[in-house]
């Protein structure tokens, strides 16, 4: 189910938020920051600071979307649900994007459950409000479109991954892409939890992890992992890491050109 207000622990607190001391937005979303700082300030007045939780489901499939998220410091898991139970992430949204853009394109309606992997803040906004202003901003248009586009073109390329190459390579595709979007060679993520992401059972995650730790590219303890070889984990990795990183053909560098 959605999330309540009260489990969002709103906040108002500008001067946490950080962008601009009275603007109520983070300072870590990179469209956000895109923006024309007249265009910027003109919406900062409509967004909520907001504080999300390790496992809270934003979206549901098939639920109308309320809100909008530009997350600061969180990371957003999406995805893709087969008969209510079986899950496959077809992608992530971080501070370089946002959750639920799609509403200014017609869809109502919510296509992928959004879970949040790392607790954190994120700008809020309501779905009337930002309707309106999508229809009025021509610098939220353009930057919006290139960013749909550019996610839809790494879901596109994360499903062929998940049906063409091996368990081992996706898992390392996937901690890559985490440790970027986190900006951290740390982080926390369950066995249950990747085998939700990588459409997979517990005792495949394990196995694959046992790989990677055996050849020294990560420790895996209790759900803590450290990469300790960036460059020796991107050589086990399938290219698909090339292609949707930062910098790769369908990255998220090239929403910001």
């Amino acid at each position: 189910m959605p999330p309540t207000t009260a489990s969002m622990n709103l906040s108002r607190d500008a001067g946490r938020s950080g962008l601009a001391p009275a603007m109520g937005v983070p300072s870590g979303n990179r469209l956000l920051a895109s923006l024309p700082e007249s265009d910027l300030r003109h919406l900062a007045a409509l967004f909520d600071t907001v504080k999300v939780e390790v496992g809270e489901v934003l979206y549901e499939p098939g639920q109308p979307i309320a809100h909008i998220y530009f997350p600061g410091d969180c990371l957003i898991s999406l995805l893709a649900v087969a008969e209510g139970r079986m899950t496959l992430e077809v992608g992530s949204v971080g501070r370089e994007g946002v959750l639920g853009a799609s509403v200014a394109l017609g869809h109502d309606l919510a296509q992928v459950r959004a879970v949040v992997q790392r607790s954190g803040t994120a700008s809020r906004i309501g779905r009337a409000d930002f309707c309106a202003e999508f229809a009025q901003l021509d610098s939220l248009q353009r930057l919006l479109y290139r960013y749909t586009d550019t996610l839809l073109a790494q879901a596109i390329q994360i499903a062929v991954c998940s049906r063409f190459h091996l368990l081992e390579a996706r898992l390392a595709r996937s901690l890559l892409i985490t440790r970027d979007r986190l900006q951290s060679e740390k982080f926390h993520l369950t066995h249950e939890f990747l085998a939700h992401t990588l459409g997979v059972r517990r005792v495949g995650v394990t196995k694959a992890a046992s790989a990677l730790q055996q050849q020294k590219l990560i420790t895996y303890s209790r759900g803590n992992i450290e990469i300790l070889d960036s460059a020796g984990l991107e050589a086990v990795s399938c290219r698909c890491y090339e292609l949707v990183k930062d910098t790769g053909a369908i990255g998220m560098a090239n929403v910001f050109v």
